[in-house]
């Protein structure tokens, strides 16, 4: 059985006999050995196999250039080079798949723009190979922290008619190039899904605490660094819950993930630290080791306002919070991971449960330094009368939105939920500075390739 390059590493003895596959890094050759680094993407580091060159398979080693496939049986035996404890002394290699000399990822540095153009190789490089496990990893721990917590999780469709945000920017699923909605696939106009939030409080309302974690869409024709058009969000919903309850949950998940990466990071974190961002460990222990503040949107536009700072887009009561306000919020004014609330009615969706002043609802942001937002939530407006008549001010079909006022109308409870946005989340553990990084194919205005 083929053991991964991991597991030889980990290795607490010797072995006698291994067989282990995988890609190769870099190749030099002797007189008599070649000594080739094999990574086969369990974990960043690679391998040294030294192969005898008269072992079997050992004359197709000049083919073994970097990218190759090559298989190796052999001895695992401890290393007298240092930077690592193990090395594989071949008894026999095989070449499986070689590599042309046009193969892209000679070793030298490459540009994300030109990873990204072969998005189908660069999770070959160390850097993308290490996002991407980060990205399981990070997945694996999200279904921990809410297993561990009595959630239950729901598959909300991808597939849907309602707008969860409002906006309108969502891409319509049809099987016809032209005619009337009531002749397409499903009678009637049907989208893409911006959220699976409506559906997973139908779900609160029976199970008491679930979540989602799935693929979402905005047809939102933004080319910023932090905006897709398909990525991936996890959407908690709780029953009997208000904000306070809303924002100790969104608060713990964020520190959840975050010692997890800390503690089962494989040594992945190394890359990212070196080469991406060197403050990265450094203010991801800040965050597992401190706490949150919390200022109401009232008291964050007033400290934007007291310090003076001049920033791109003017601070006014009412106007949502840009990423620029809120890193400053976050590295200025409370040196540390924030929550805001209780945010202006007229920027927040219909959902959102109103406050008793008239002017703010129960929304709530979680704000972390070098990203700002990374999360969004509020309590959701639970009484039906007032939630009719945000509906009908929205000019929101009743028709077509009956079965979400039914919840209102049925054994209403209050209850409350966030969206947490998975790329974000990925953004800042791993201080990659673009979405289109920390997705495997990015899709985004004019690009839909793979």
């Amino acid at each position: 059985m083929r053991t991964s390059v991991k597991n030889l590493l980990n290795s607490a003895t010797a072995l006698d006999s291994v067989e282990l596959a995988g890609w190769v890094r870099t190749r030099r050759d002797s007189k008599e050995f070649s000594f080739m680094e094999l990574n086969d993407g369990s974990c960043l580091k690679g391998i040294q196999v030294i192969i005898d060159l008269g072992t079997p398979g050992s004359e197709e080693v000049g083919k073994m250039n970097t990218g190759a496939a090559v298989k190796v049986a052999g001895e695992l035996l401890e290393s007298p080079g240092q930077g690592q404890s193990w090395e594989v002394r071949a008894t026999e290699v095989e070449l499986v798949g070689g590599v042309p000399d046009d193969f892209p990822l000679q070793k030298k540095g490459h540009t994300p723009e030109f990873l990204r153009s072969i998005a189908h190789l660069r999770p070959r490089t160390n850097l993308y190979g290490a996002t991407f496990r980060m990205r399981s990893r990070l997945a694996y721990a999200v279904h921990r922290f809410f297993n561990e917590r009595d959630f239950t999780y729901v598959h909300t469709p991808v597939i849907t008619t309602s707008d969860c945000e409002g906006a309108g920017e969502m891409f319509q699923v049809t099987t016809n190039d032209a005619g009337q909605a009531e002749e397409d696939f499903f009678g009637k106009k049907s989208y893409l899904t911006v959220s699976g939030q409506l559906e997973a409080e139908t779900f609160a309302c029976a199970l008491s605490n679930v979540y989602t974690f799935g693929p979402t869409f905005r047809a939102e024709n933004s080319n910023t660094s932090r905006h897709a058009s398909e990525f991936w969000m996890i959407e908690p919903e709780m029953a009997f819950c208000n904000l306070e309850g809303d924002m100790d949950l969104a608060e713990d998940f964020i520190q959840f993930l975050v010692k997890d990466v800390l503690e089962n990071n494989e040594g992945d974190l190394e890359i990212f630290a070196k080469f991406v961002d060197k403050g990265l460990r450094q203010r991801l222990e800040g965050l597992v080791g401190g706490g949150f503040e919390r200022m109401s949107y009232t008291e964050a536009v007033e400290q934007l306002i007291v310090s003076g700072q001049k920033f791109d887009y003017p601070v006014q009561w009412g106007a949502n919070l840009q990423s620029e306000h809120e890193r400053y919020l976050c590295e200025e004014v409370v040196k540390g991971p924030l929550t805001v609330y209780n945010y202006p009615k007229s920027i927040k969706p219909f959902y959102m449960r109103a406050n008793d002043d008239g002017k703010t609802v129960t929304a709530m942001d979680v704000l972390v330094p070098g990203v700002g937002e990374i999360i969004g939530g509020s309590q959701r407006e639970e009484r039906y009368d007032l939630l009719k008549a945000e509906m009908e001010a929205n000019d929101l079909s009743l028709k077509n939105y009956g079965w979400y006022l039914d919840l209102r109308k049925y054994g209403t409870v209050p209850h409350a939920g966030f969206g947490a946005g998975f790329e974000r989340l990925l953004m800042y553990v791993t201080g990659m500075q673009n979405i289109r990084d920390v997705i495997p194919f990015a899709r985004t205005p004019g690009n839909c390739e793979f």
